[in-house]
């Protein structure tokens, strides 16, 4: 099977895309990923074959205020952009990242299948939740059934004009109004942060995280045996600033080593209980006593797959949202505001309490019996 991977340059979307690509790739498929400049030597380098994705740099006319024009105008834009170089690869089968939809749009214009990746949970409106990103555990008895219709209600009216959007975005490409859809959703999360919702998709599929690493070096702990404490600031732009200054302010003379997982460039000037850089994540949280991030999908299912608890510390977007759902199972502390008592407070209990590494061990075991996302792509291909 010939297989064509859609995703933007965000290491939560191009990450999970690069880690999928490998396991077609293990599954003697052929597989292509388009994707940001900025990935495409890593991928090569895992073995993926890659071309830049075109149409991803803004454009004058884009309205970046209005979330619904961002992800549906400008996906019809890369889908344009995207169809000649998607052609002559020749896929049998497409599979596209969530927020980067254009790459469903181009196979529809090839009528070719496509598959959606979400790697995060399921975010679709339910009617048995309350709006995604709100936070909220769904509604108990009468008063919060009423809660969560009054919230859905409200939120109904921005889903409506984002199912109006895409409509007029996909005419103005040449495809009817009328959106079919994927023919699969691959929700690659651990189970343990989805909700039970009374309208599960019969084609969505929970596959697990997908996990890559862009690197093979490994960071150096600093020295002792006192607790770790794994900090990793939010590769999202929505992610809270400020992470690793208030992070170091808040643990120095708490009695614990620090280890700072970074993409970017560290900062100077270290004290000796603390190291930073750009380093393996999955070994080092098999030393990690706890992790302190931005609530990100990726770090947060890599730390809870480990059986690590997690100090959260959500930015915008869905990171509040995910924030909440790991407290509420028991695996996670959510500080907000970001200042340096809370983070020492919050570390401490998640340290001097068992309870979260427990639940993290809870969240650990949920991880078994998952589809196979290659599997759910070839019954796909070959329906």
């Amino acid at each position: 099977m010939r297989v064509a991977v859609v995703a933007g340059p965000d290491p939560g979307h191009a990450f999970p895309a690069i880690a999928l690509c490998r396991k077609f790739r293990d599954a003697g498929d052929s597989v292509v990923l388009f994707t940001g400049s900025r990935w495409l030597d890593d991928a090569k380098r895992a073995g993926i074959d890659t071309q830049r994705l075109k149409g991803l740099a803004p454009r004058s006319e884009d309205d970046d205020a209005d979330i619904g024009a961002r992800i549906h105008e400008r996906a019809a834009y890369i889908a344009t952009e995207l169809l000649p170089d998607l052609s002559a690869t020749v896929p049998d089968l497409v599979v596209s990242d969530i927020l980067t939809a254009g790459g469903g749009l181009a196979a529809e214009r090839l009528d070719v299948p496509w598959v959606e990746l979400s790697p995060h949970p399921l975010y679709a409106p339910s009617k048995g939740l309350p709006p995604i990103g709100s936070g909220l555990a769904p509604g108990t008895g009468v008063g919060g059934w009423v809660r969560d219709t009054l919230l859905r209600a409200a939120s109904g009216r921005s889903v409506r004009r984002g199912l109006e959007q895409r409509s007029r975005a996909r005419v103005g490409i040449g495809l009817p109004a009328t959106d079919p859809g994927p023919a699969a959703k691959l929700v690659a999360t651990v189970p343990a942060l989805e909700v039970p919702r009374p309208d599960w998709p019969a084609n969505a599929h929970v596959v697990g995280p997908l996990l890559w690493e862009p690197t093979d070096d490994l960071l150096e702990l600093p020295p002792g045996d006192s607790p770790l404490v794994m900090v990793a600031p939010s590769t999202a732009f929505t992610g809270a600033e400020g992470m690793v200054e208030t992070a170091l302010t808040a643990l120095e003379g708490a009695g614990v080593r620090v280890a700072v997982s970074m993409i970017d460039a560290p900062p100077a000037d270290l004290p000796d209980w603390a190291t930073a850089g750009l380093g393996r994540q999955d070994k080092l949280l098999e030393t990690a006593d706890v992790v302190v991030c931005g609530a990100g999908h990726g770090l947060l299912a890599k730390a809870l797959l480990h059986g690590v608890p997690v100090v959260a510390v959500p930015g915008e977007g869905d990171q509040w949202e995910l924030a909440n759902r790991a407290a509420r199972q028991g695996s996670a502390v959510v500080v907000r505001p970001l200042t340096p008592e809370s983070v020492r407070d919050a570390v401490r209990r998640v340290l001097d309490e068992p309870s979260f590494r427990e639940a993290a061990a809870r969240a650990a075991a949920t991880a078994k019996n998952l589809a196979d996302p290659v599997a759910v792509c070839h019954r796909v291909f070959g329906s």
